[in-house]
């Protein structure tokens, strides 16, 4: 009997406490989340030759350099960034100093920019700004910090993309990389060298687009090499009805390429740029709604900047790692010092949708129209700012939505310092010239 009771106890603690963590976004519930429900009256005769033309320079730009044009300084900003007394461990304590001299002797910056050499990335791969995997936390304590935000978390790269090499670390394991739009250390193993012949015949080849999340990817034999991803680009070999057949590589000995001629089904790729149609916009749209939020791509989900870098990379729309940068493209037109009405003028008269990006400091999206008569954007967020006798909170989403600039307004103790609306400083419109 005591034991039917106690059971009883437990359930009713457990439905309870199930009960009070339900929350709900108003967003999520009253907003169209279905993508077909804003492309109805898309501009689909958008000429992109001006924005496209330069895309090929920028995804292939690490193979055509003798070496980046970076500085020591520049990358060994982690270093100074990161200290004792505010960065916390995998286990939630103060990191020693002993971490940092460690981090700072394994990454060999004297050997900085003496290897230059081209590489591809063999699978999706995180670039880290100290060689460890090991994470760096902020306070966990304070909302908006500790997991899953790791500060050496600096971007990704998807499987077979060109980058550049500067050195290896001290132990050998890791390897400090440039890519198109990033850098950080990435593990010896998950890159191959590549000679310049190759990498000649890889960007002068026709490539395909992946348009499918996560399908996997395999040799000849079956065995497993990587899953699509939405900002992934292949060489064309040869294709078929059915399939296309695309250059992939694979580990040799010594980091040496083995080059490898991969079928891959047309249901999940597409053979030069995508227009940016309805149909289209819809397909690359529809696949990134199902990503969950990574800071830095962790967990090979998306930000608010990778979701917008690869929903514009099929289109051959070529955008910077983060948010700031991704703010200054095409068509830049200030919202400083205006209120939030007069932003939502100028938004509604100027904007145009799935071309305009809308950004705050530390987060950007992708203004696609309106919904009864509300302004409505696509984004990756984290989730939402709330405050209560002055402590921060979070009310979180993690992941991608449709939704209005006032993301939770209906929350609890929502915080309308920290609104989208009220913090917008631009709008660009990536398909314009200033």
């Amino acid at each position: 009997m005591k034991y039917i009771f106690a059971v009883l106890v437990i359930l009713t603690f457990v439905g309870c406490s199930s009960k009070e963590a339900k929350i709900e976004i108003e967003d999520l519930v009253n907003i169209p989340q279905d993508v077909k429900y804003f492309t109805k009256n898309i501009d689909e005769n958008v000429t992109l030759y001006e924005v496209q033309k330069e895309f090929d320079r920028y995804y292939f730009s690490m193979w055509n350099i003798e070496k980046p044009n970076e500085t020591l300084e520049g990358v060994q900003w982690p270093f100074r960034s990161y200290r004792t007394g505010k960065s916390y461990g995998e286990n939630l304590q103060l990191l020693e100093q002993k971490f940092f001299d460690e981090m700072y002797e394994n990454s060999n910056f004297d050997s900085f920019l003496t290897l230059n050499k081209r590489a591809l990335t063999i699978k999706h791969v995180n670039l880290r700004a100290f060689p460890t995997i090991r994470p760096l936390l902020k306070d966990p304590s304070l909302a908006g910090e500790g997991f899953p935000f790791d500060y050496l978390q600096n971007s990704t790269v998807c499987a077979n993309k060109p980058i550049l090499v500067s050195h290896y670390s001290k132990d050998r394991k890791w390897i400090y990389v440039f890519s198109s739009f990033a850098n950080g250390w990435i593990q010896a193993d998950e890159m191959v060298f590549i000679e310049k012949e190759h990498t000649d015949l890889w960007q002068n080849a026709q490539q395909v687009f992946i348009v499918k999340e996560n399908i996997p990817i395999t040799n000849e034999e079956g065995n497993f090499l990587f899953y699509s991803k939405i900002g992934m680009m292949l060489a064309l070999v040869d294709e078929d009805d059915d399939n296309y057949t695309v250059l992939a590589v694979s580990a040799y000995k010594n980091n040496q390429a083995q080059f490898l001629q991969v079928k891959i089904s047309k249901e999940i790729a597409r053979k030069g740029i995508l227009s940016l149609n309805k149909t289209n916009l819809e397909l690359i749209i529809g696949e990134l709604s199902t990503s969950n939020y990574g800071w830095g791509g962790m967990y090979e989900q998306r930000d608010c900047s990778s979701t917008l870098r690869d929903l514009f990379t099929p289109f051959g729309i070529w955008l910077a790692r983060n948010s700031s940068m991704q703010s200054r493209k095409g068509k830049v037109i200030s919202l400083e010092n205006l209120s939030n009405n007069e932003k939502i003028e100028q938004i509604k008269k100027e904007a145009v949708p799935f071309q305009t990006l809308l950004y705050k400091r530390g987060h950007i999206v992708l203004y696609v129209g309106s919904y009864n008569d509300e302004i409505i954007i696509f984004h990756n967020t984290w989730g939402v700012k709330t405050k209560k006798n002055g402590v921060e909170g979070r009310v979180v989403i993690g992941k991608s939505l449709f939704s209005t600039l006032k993301l939770g307004k209906k929350q609890k103790n929502y915080d309308e310092e920290g609104e989208i609306l009220k913090n917008l400083k631009s709008m660009n419109i990536l398909t314009q010239k200033n």
